[in-house]
C-alpha cells in the first residue's frame, strides 16, 4: 500500500518540516502536499517560489471532491482525486503563484526507518484477550465506583455490635456541641438499631440504604430555612464515617452574613457534595467492618534529634512533630517532659540553608507577639527534608482554607518484562532505594495522587488494580479511589487519588497513540490521562518508545507523533498540543534512550556504575544529548539522576547487568542504560518541586527496575466571583502593548494572534500584524497598538494573578498555527507595564519568540500567602535576591535571550541549556526570597567562601557503601577532604554549545573559570546538582557536615575545592572584582587542637567497592552497613 501513495504526498508531516524540504529543494515550482493541521480531511499544497513558501488549502466538499482555495476571481474547479488536481495545476497560469513543476519526494530515511522497526522483539499481534478498560464515557463517578465490589475481599468478619460500639465511641469523642439535640438523638438511634438493618440490606445484594436515607431526610427537614444550621450536622456525620479527618472537612466557623443568592448557591452546592458522599462512605464502612475504623490512618508523632546552639555551646535537643494535634514540641531528652511547644499557628516559616544542607531556621511567634529565629542542625539533609514535609503536612491539615494550595503527586514507571510482579512492592510507593529518596520520617505522609505507568504488563486491569490498592493500603492505611485506568495492549496507566479529593476531580479524559510498525501496532506507543483538580489542569503520559540503541531517531519520531495525536485536556484548546494544555504535564515511561558507547566498553561501564561515576555515563545519555539539541522534550525538565542505570539486569537479582542477548541474527548488546524516566513541564511561575527521583533495589522480577518520582505541585481552587452570576466584571483588563513575534519561516502570508485562557469567556482573535524582514532569514510580525484589550471574567487579584494566557500565532491563508506560547499573569505590580517574553513552539519544535509588554488591571484586593510559601530556601549569597528578581518570565533580556555562550560551570548549567523555563519557573518556589537585615553582613562575608566550597553530594546507592555520623557544622575543607580523594570535581559543559539559555557576563565567566582550577574544563552532559533544597542520603552527610563549628569560618583553597556558583550571579562591580582577585585574609583566632579520635572520625571512609570485582548485595532497600552505622532520629 505505501507504494501506491504518490511521492509528493507527505501525509502528516509538520509545516516546519515541509518548509525545510522545500528549502532544500531550492527550485521555483517545487511542491508537496501534506495533511492540513487546522481542518480535518483537508490538505495543504505547499509551493516554493522566490525562496518563499506559499500554502494553499485543498478542501473537500460534501461529495468528497477536492478544490484549491486560490486567488480571488479564479473560478473553483473540483477534482475527484488529488492526482487529478496536481496534474491540472502543473499547467501555467491556473491561479497559483507559479505552476507545479518539481515534486519533492519522501525522505528515504523515513522508509528505511519503518523497515528497521523491531521485528524480532516486538509483539507482532495484540494479546489474545486484551484487557478491557474501565469505561470513562459514563463519567468519573461510575469509573471510580467499579472497584468497590472487590475491595478487601479478605476483610475479617466482625459482630455487628462491635461496629456499632466503635462508631458510638467515635461519636462521643467528636465535638457535637453545635448539633441540634434532635439531630444528635436521630444519629444515635441510627447507630444503635438502624445501622444493623442497613447492613442486612447490603448483604442481600441491595445497593439501597433506606434507614440512612430516612436519617438524612430528617436532618434536612427544614433545609429551606436552616441551611447554615444543617451543615455542621452533615459534616459531623461524614467525619463519623470517614477513615481519615481531611483538612477541608472540619466544622466551619459560623460567620453571620447576608443571605444573598450567591451565598445560598454556594451552601447548597456544599450540601449536595456532602449528601452524595455520605452514602458511599457508609457502604464502604459496612463492607470493611469495624476493623477499618481502628486502622492507623493518622500520622503518628515523629521525634527528630537535632543540635542547637545556646550561648555558643551546641546542645542536643529533640523536636517532636505531632501532625494530628498541630504541635511542635521541644524537649531536651527523647523521653523527657516537654520544655515548650508551638502550635501550628505560631510556626510562621521554615527556612532551609543552602550552604549547610542539614541546617534549618524556624520562625516562631511568642505569646508577646515577638518573632524568634530558632536554628537547628539535623543528622543529615534527608532528616531535615522529612521534618519539613511533616511540618508542611501539619500546616495543610490545620489550614483554615477550605481548599488546598498544593498537592503531592507520586509518579511511578516500570517495565514489568512480561513477568508477574512480586507480592510486595511497597518500597516503590515509599520512594526507597537508590537516588534521591524519601526519609523514613515521611513514610506516614500519603501522597494526594498516585500515577502508575507500566509497560510489558502481563496482568489484567482488575488484578493489577487490586495489587496497587492493596499495596497503598498497606503503606498509607487508606483506601484510594480509582480516577482512571487506560490500557493499550501491554502499556497501562492507573491514576488513584485520596478519597477526600473525589469531588475536586473532574473532566477526566483518556486516550492512546500507537507508534508500533507503521504506527498501527500498539506494542509501542503511549496512553494518557488528564483531569481538572479544582481549577488546575493535570496531564499524565505513559509511553513505551522504540527499543534498540541505534534507533534514536525513531524514538524522536515516536515522541513527535504522541505529542501531535494524543487527544487529552480541553478540546477548546485545539491550536495547542498537550505541552500547552496543562498547568502541570508529567511524562513517564520506558523511553528506551540508551547510553551511546561502543559495545566493547561494557565492562568499563559496569565498573563506573560500581564506583558511582554516573556523570561519565550521563555524558553519553541519548536523551540528555537529544534534549540539549532541542530535538525532543523541548522545555521539559528532569530531576538530577543519582541512581544506577535501570536496564538491563539479570532477573531476580540487582547485582549483575545482563548486557548480551543471543539472537537469530547474532549477538545483541544492551548496555546498561537509564531507559525508564520521568520528566515534567509546567506553566511559567507555577509552584512545582521534585522531592524524590530514584529507583528501587528490591523489586527484581523484571530486567528493569521500577523508577519513582514525587512532586509538590501548586494548585488553584474554583474561584467564585463576588459579583454574582450574570453580572459583568468591568474592573479587570489585560492589555498587550508593543508586541511582536519573530518566526523561523519562509511562508509568505499574513499573521494574526489568538488569545486563549480559562479566565476569558472565549478566545480572542487579533487583527493582522505587519511583516518585516528579520535577521538570519527570520520573519518579524509587529502588532503595535492593534491588539485587543482582554476582559477577564473575574478581576479579583487572588484569582487573576494565578492565571495564564496562551498565545497562538496563525496564518491568515490557512488558519494554521505557526507557534504557541504561554504568558503568566503573576506580575509584581498591577497598573504598570511589564516586559513579557515567551518562546514559540509548534509540535515540539522551536519556531520563534514573542516579546512585548503587558499591563494588568485588577479590582481591589491582594494575593493571600500560599501554603507552599511556608517552606523557603535561604539564599546564602548577597546576590541571591537580585538574581531572583531578575529571573521572571517578563525579563526577556536576561531569561530567554538565545546565545552562543554557555554559563560557567554551575549547579544547573545543563538544565539551563536544555530548558529556559527552569530558572524563572522552578526552584523550591517561584518567588523572591527576602533576606533578613540581621543576616546581610554574614551573608556577604560568606559569599566568596560559599562559591568556592560548595560541593555536590553523592546519594545513597546500594551499589556503594555508606557511612553516617551525627554531624556538626565544620569548615568545608575538612568536611570534604576524604570525599575529594575518591571523586573528581564536576567538569563544565562544553562552552561551544549553542542553546537558549541564561548567559553570564564575560567578566563572570572568567572569574568562574579561575575559581574552578587552572585546567581547561572537560565537556560533560550529565546533570549537575541544583541550587535548591534536596534530599541526600546519609552516606554523604557524614562527610559533608561532620566536625566542630567552634573552629570558626572555613579557609578555602581554590585548587582543592570544586565550586558550585549560583545560577545567575550578578555582575560584580570593580571594587568587588578587585577584592576577588586580591583577597586579604582577615586575622583569625588560633584553632583548638583536635584529638586523634576526632580526626579519625572526620576522615573516616565508607566501604569502597571500587577495588572489588563483584557488586555489593542490596536486596534490601535500606543500607545498614557502614563504619559508624546510621543513627535513627525518631
Amino acid at each position: 500500500m505505501p507504494a501506491m501513495v504518490p511521492g509528493w504526498n507527505h501525509g502528516n508531516i509538520t509545516r516546519s518540516k515541509a518548509e525545510e524540504l522545500l528549502s532544500r529543494a531550492g527550485k521555483d515550482g517545487s511542491f508537496l502536499v501534506r495533511a492540513s493541521e487546522s481542518i480535518p480531511r483537508a490538505y495543504a499544497l505547499c509551493v516554493l517560489f522566490r525562496n518563499c513558501v506559499y500554502t494553499y488549502r485543498i478542501l473537500p466538499n460534501e461529495d468528497d471532491k477536492f478544490t484549491v482555495q486560490a486567488s480571488e476571481g479564479v473560478p473553483m474547479r473540483f477534482f475527484t482525486k488529488l492526482d487529478q488536481l496536481i496534474d491540472f495545476y502543473k499547467k501555467e497560469n491556473m491561479g497559483l503563484v507559479t505552476h507545479l513543476q518539481y515534486p519533492v519526494p519522501l525522505e528515504e530515511e523515513d522508509a528505511i526507518d519503518e523497515a528497521e522497526e523491531d521485528t524480532v522483539e516486538s509483539v507482532m499481534s495484540p494479546p489474545e484477550l486484551p484487557p478491557r478498560n474501565i469505561p470513562m464515557s459514563a463519567g468519573p463517578s461510575e469509573a471510580k465506583d467499579l472497584p468497590l465490589a472487590t475491595e478487601n475481599p479478605r476483610a475479617p468478619e466482625v459482630t455487628r455490635l462491635s461496629l456499632s460500639e466503635t462508631l458510638f465511641q467515635r461519636l462521643q469523642s467528636m465535638d457535637t456541641s453545635g448539633l441540634p439535640e434532635e439531630h444528635l438523638k436521630a444519629i444515635q438511634d441510627y447507630l444503635s438499631t438502624q445501622l444493623l438493618l442497613d447492613s442486612d440490606f447490603l448483604k442481600t445484594g441491595s445497593s439501597n440504604l433506606p434507614h440512612l436515607k430516612k436519617l438524612m431526610s430528617l436532618l434536612c427537614k427544614e433545609l429551606h430555612g436552616e441551611v447554615i444550621r444543617t451543615l455542621p450536622s452533615l459534616e459531623s456525620l461524614q467525619r463519623l464515617f470517614d477513615q481519615q479527618l481531611s483538612p477541608g472537612l472540619r466544622p466551619r466557623p459560623q460567620v453571620p452574613g447576608e443571605a444573598s443568592p450567591i451565598t445560598m448557591v454556594a451552601k447548597l452546592s456544599q450540601l449536595t457534595s456532602l449528601l452524595s458522599s455520605i452514602e458511599d462512605k457508609v457502604k464502604s464502612l459496612l463492607h470493611e467492618g469495624s476493623e477499618s475504623t481502628n486502622r492507623r490512618s493518622l500520622i503518628p508523632p515523629v521525634t527528630f534529634e537535632v543540635k542547637s546552639e545556646s550561648l555558643g555551646i551546641p546542645q542536643k535537643m529533640h523536636l517532636k512533630v505531632d501532625v494530628e494535634s498541630g504541635k511542635l514540641i521541644v524537649k531536651k531528652s527523647k523521653d523527657g517532659s516537654e520544655d515548650k511547644f508551638y502550635s501550628h499557628k505560631k510556626i510562621l516559616q521554615l527556612i532551609k540553608s543552602q550552604k549547610f544542607l542539614n541546617k534549618l531556621v524556624i520562625l516562631v511567634e511568642t505569646e508577646k507577639e515577638k518573632i524568634l529565629r530558632k536554628e537547628y542542625v539535623f543528622a543529615d539533609s534527608k532528616k531535615r527534608e522529612g521534618f519539613c514535609q511533616l511540618l508542611q503536612q501539619m500546616k495543610n491539615k490545620h489550614s483554615e482554607q477550605p481548599e488546598p494550595d498544593m498537592i503531592t503527586i507520586f509518579i511511578g514507571t516500570w517495565n514489568m518484562g512480561n513477568a508477574p510482579p512480586p507480592k510486595k512492592i511497597t518500597s516503590w510507593f515509599l520512594s526507597k532505594g537508590q537516588g534521591k529518596t524519601r526519609d523514613d520520617s515521611a513514610d506516614y505522609i500519603p501522597h494526594d495522587i498516585y500515577v502508575i505507568g507500566t509497560q510489558e504488563d502481563p496482568l489484567g486491569e482488575k488484578e493489577w488494580l487490586e495489587l496497587l490498592r492493596h499495596s497503598l493500603q498497606e503503606v498509607t492505611s487508606m483506601t484510594f479511589k480509582t480516577v482512571a485506568i487506560h490500557t493499550l495492549w501491554n502499556i497501562r496507566i492507573v491514576v488513584l487519588a485520596k478519597p477526600e479529593h473525589e469531588n475536586r476531580i473532574s473532566h477526566i479524559c483518556t486516550d492512546n497513540v500507537k507508534t508500533g510498525i507503521a504506527n498501527t501496532l500498539g506494542n509501542k506507543g503511549a496512553v494518557g490521562v488528564s483531569f481538572m483538580f479544582n481549577g488546575t489542569s493535570l496531564g499524565f503520559v505513559n509511553s513505551h518508545l522504540t527499543s534498540g540503541s541505534e534507533k534514536k531517531l525513531r524514538r524522536n519520531q515516536n515522541y513527535m507523533n504522541i505529542l501531535r495525536f494524543l487527544a487529552l485536556g480541553d478540546k477548546k484548546l485545539s491550536p495547542f498540543n498537550i505541552t500547552h494544555r496543562f498547568t502541570h504535564l508529567f511524562w513517564l515511561g520506558d523511553l528506551n534512550y540508551r547510553v551511546e558507547l561502543p559495545t566493547w566498553e561494557a565492562e568499563a561501564i559496569i565498573q563506573k556504575i560500581k564506583q558511582q561515576q554516573y556523570s561519565d555515563l550521563l555524558a553519553h545519555d541519548q536523551l540528555l544529548l537529544e534534549r540539549k539539541d532541542q530535538k525532543v522534550f523541548l522545555h521539559f525538565e528532569e530531576e538530577e539522576i543519582t541512581f544506577a542505570p535501570t536496564y538491563r539486569f539479570e532477573r531476580l537479582t540487582r547485582d549483575k547487568y545482563a548486557y548480551t542477548k543471543q539472537k537469530a541474527t547474532g549477538m545483541k548488546y544492551n548496555l546498561p542504560s537509564w531507559c525508564d524516566r520521568v520528566l515534567w513541564k509546567s506553566y511559567p511561575l507555577v509552584h512545582v518541586v521534585c522531592q524524590s527521583y530514584g529507583s528501587t533495589s528490591d523489586i527484581m522480577t523484571s530486567d528493569h527496575s521500577p523508577v519513582f518520582a514525587t512532586f509538590e505541585a501548586g494548585v488553584t481552587s474554583q474561584f467564585v466571583s463576588k459579583n454574582g452570576p450574570g453580572t459583568v466584571d468591568s474592573q479587570g483588563q489585560i492589555e498587550f502593548l508593543a508586541c511582536y513575534a519573530t518566526l523561523k519561516t519562509k511562508s509568505q502570508t499574513k499573521f494574526y494572534l489568538e488569545f486563549h485562557s480559562s479566565c476569558l469567556e472565549s478566545f480572542v482573535k487579533s487583527q493582522e500584524g505587519e511583516n518585516e524582514e528579520g535577521s538570519e532569514g527570520e520573519l518579524v510580525v509587529r502588532f503595535g497598538e492593534t491588539l485587543p484589550k482582554l476582559k477577564p471574567i473575574i478581576s479579583d487579584p487572588e484569582y487573576l494573578l494565578d492565571q495564564h494566557i496562551l498565545i497562538s500565532i496563525k496564518s491568515s491563508d490557512s488558519d494554521e498555527s505557526y507557534g504557541e506560547g504561554c504568558i503568566a499573569l503573576r506580575l509584581e505590580t498591577t497598573e504598570a507595564q511589564h516586559p513579557i517574553y515567551t518562546p514559540l513552539t509548534h509540535h515540539g519544535e522551536m519556531t520563534g519568540h514573542f516579546r512585548g509588554e503587558i499591563k494588568l488591571q485588577t479590582s481591589q484586593g491582594k494575593m493571600r500567602e500560599k501554603l507552599y510559601d511556608f517552606v523557603k530556601t535561604e539564599r546564602d549569597e548577597s546576590s541571591g535576591m537580585k538574581c531572583l528578581k531578575n529571573l521572571t518570565s517578563h525579563d526577556p533580556m536576561r531569561q530567554w535571550e538565545p546565545s552562543g555562550r554557555v554559563p560557567a560551570c554551575g549547579v544547573s548549567s545543563l538544565n539551563e541549556m536544555i530548558n529556559p523555563n527552569y530558572i524563572a519557573n522552578r526552584g523550591p518556589c517561584p518567588r523572591v526570597q527576602e533576606a533578613r537585615p540581621g543576616d546581610l553582613g554574614k551573608v556577604e562575608a560568606l559569599l566568596q567562601e560559599d562559591l568556592l566550597l560548595t560541593k555536590p553530594e553523592m546519594f545513597e546507592n546500594p551499589l556503594y557503601g555508606s557511612v553516617s555520623s551525627f554531624p556538626k557544622l565544620v569548615p568545608r575543607k575538612e568536611q570534604e577532604s576524604p570525599k575529594m580523594l575518591r571523586k573528581e570535581p564536576p567538569p563544565c559543559p562544553d562552552p561551544g554549545i549553542s542553546s537558549p539559555s541564561i548567559v553570564l557576563p564575560k567578566a563572570q565567566e572568567v572569574e568562574s573559570v579561575k575559581g574552578t582550577s587552572k585546567q581547561a574544563p572537560v565537556p560533560v552532559l550529565g546533570p549537575t546538582p541544583r541550587i535548591r533544597s534536596f534530599t541526600c542520603s546519609s552516606s554523604a552527610e557524614g562527610r559533608m557536615t561532620s566536625g566542630d563549628k567552634s573552629q570558626g569560618k572555613p579557609k578555602a583553597s581554590a585548587s582543592s575545592q570544586a565550586p558550585v556558583p549560583v545560577k545567575r550571579p550578578v555582575k560584580p562591580s570593580r571594587s568587588e572584582m578587585s577584592q576577588q582577585t586580591t583577597p586579604i585574609p582577615a586575622p583569625r583566632p588560633p584553632l583548638p587542637v583536635k584529638s586523634p579520635a576526632v580526626l579519625q572520625l572526620q576522615h573516616s571512609k565508607g566501604r569502597d567497592y571500587r577495588d572489588n570485582t563483584e557488586l555489593p548485595h542490596h536486596g534490601k532497600h535500606r543500607q545498614e552497613e557502614g563504619l559508624l552505622g546510621r543513627t535513627a532520629m525518631q
